[in-house]
């Protein structure tokens, strides 16, 4: 018995010391990659005042360039990056061309340059992926070693661009499979997004952080609780039109009967038209429109209108499906951030920056299925004052949604209600979902009630 057990605490003893080796390794190397891609993407969008025109004029020709340079160059870039590594951890054993790395560094610089309504945070987790998929392959190991080292990869790609190390460790492993949390990757995902953050904090990289502790002053109260539940809804029900709208976009520019190129260039041409109707804050990654929306200066966000996040959705969603280049979870905090203070001015107007930080986290939580992430990052972005909230909208925001993902690759592993009829195991954009026959029976008897009701009057 002594010995079976010494046996077991030295063989995890070792498999923790290697993994501990490996993992701070990939995270400095993802580090320092992704900051580079950082100071890269700093670069360009300051670039943009040598232009004698506004730059968003340059976006048909930008698309039509990325659209180019991914065809020929490394196809996997394509679209906005997790997704790609999420497929690849599923149906390729973690394997991922090198190539992915540098085109796609250079496709989203174009994009983002340009105007395109994207963001940095996808391209991040599969340049990550990718450095971790060319040295797992250099060092030639196991399949199941490489998976591994590739979700720490995107551990440290989101922890290096976001600057939130804990998120971006259990993102890594929440992202994979709905509903189950990767505990054999946890450890060396801690560890990778650790040493990518601090690696890139070492490099330069600056983090953006919202003070959020006047929300300590607000007691927690049952009226307040009944409206960050309202507003878990709410987000769940944006959360929905955004994935419909990424994922229709998608396929119906895909099916119309064009060249790639022309329907890149017709794209950009849209886009520069509904700038110039709406405006230059739905274009880029709109940071700016994000700091305004939570600011607790009320007057800081007159320029947010309802509206606002419905436009962004539709600036986002044309950017990606006409082919360009970059992540989608930046929109996505842009869309959360103003569709919650819009919310917010409707049911709290004294708590109007509360409701546009649940919506920054809430609509990630629900489009890409990762609500324990989400309420850490609204911890490691806000404060502690504001986790009970976030824990709460995020988890409400996530039923509400559905059995749907921005992130179409990903596995189910749960049903979100034990009304469906939903089978496990599959990915998300092959689910078939109906009614538990119980339930159906329910509805049936129901119906014939009412009919019978009708009839009588």
């Amino acid at each position: 018995m002594v010995e079976k057990h010494i046996t077991e605490q030295t063989a995890i003893f070792f498999s923790v010391t290697k993994w501990v080796f490996l993992s701070s390794l990939i995270g400095v190397l993802i580090g320092a990659t992704v900051t580079e891609f950082l100071k890269i993407l700093a670069y360009g969008e300051s670039s943009r005042s040598i232009l004698p025109f506004e730059y968003y004029y340059t976006l048909p020709f930008a698309l039509v360039l990325t659209v180019w340079l991914v065809k020929t160059f490394a196809p996997s870039a394509e679209g906005h990056g997790t997704e790609k590594v999420i497929s690849a951890v599923h149906k390729a054993d973690g394997k991922i061309n090198v190539s992915v790395i540098p085109i796609k560094t250079l496709a989203t610089v174009l994009t983002i340059f340009a105007g395109g309504s994207v963001g940095k945070e996808g391209p991040g987790a599969q340049i990550g992926a990718g450095v971790a998929s060319f040295l797992s392959s250099l060092l030639k190991f196991h399949k199941q070693d490489r998976k591994k080292l590739v979700i720490c990869g995107i551990s440290a790609g989101f922890a290096t661009v976001f600057g939130t190390p804990i998120a971006g460790a259990i993102f890594g492993v929440e992202v994979l499979i709905i509903g189950v949390v990767m505990y054999d990757v946890l450890l060396p995902s801690f560890i990778a997004g650790f040493a990518a953050f601090t690696t890139a904090q070492l490099l330069g990289i600056e983090y953006t952080y919202y003070n959020m502790h006047f929300m300590q002053n607000i007691s927690l109260d049952i009226v307040l609780i009944a409206k960050v539940v309202f507003a878990g809804v709410f987000f769940g029900f944006v959360s929905d039109v955004v994935i419909t709208s990424v994922s229709h976009t998608h396929t119906y520019v895909k099916n119309l009967k064009f060249s790639s190129y022309t329907k890149a260039f017709v794209g950009g041409v849209i886009l520069v038209a509904l700038t110039l109707m709406f405006g230059e804050q739905y274009i880029g990654l709109g940071l700016d429109t994000i700091a305004k929306a939570l600011n607790q200066d009320v007057s800081m966000g007159e320029n947010i209108h309802w509206y606002t996040f419905v436009l962004k959705t539709i600036f986002t969603s044309l950017s990606l499906g006409v082919g360009g280049s970059g992540g989608v979870i930046t929109p996505i905090f842009y869309i959360g951030a103003t569709s919650g203070h819009f919310f917010g001015s409707v049911i709290a107007p004294e708590h109007i920056a509360l409701f546009a930080a649940l919506g920054f986290v809430s609509v990630v939580s629900a489009t890409t299925n990762t609500p324990i992430a989400s309420t850490i990052m609204a911890v490691e972005l806000f404060g502690i004052d504001i986790a009970h909230y976030a824990a709460l909208a995020a988890v409400v925001s996530f039923l509400i949604s559905g059995h749907r993902s921005i992130f179409s690759s990903q596995i189910l592993a749960m049903r979100k209600s034990e009304m469906l009829r939903v089978k496990i195991g599959e990915e998300v954009e092959n689910i078939n979902i109906s009614l538990e026959e119980h339930e159906m029976n329910k509805i049936e008897k129901l119906r014939r009630k009412l009919h019978k009701k009708n009839k009588k009057r």
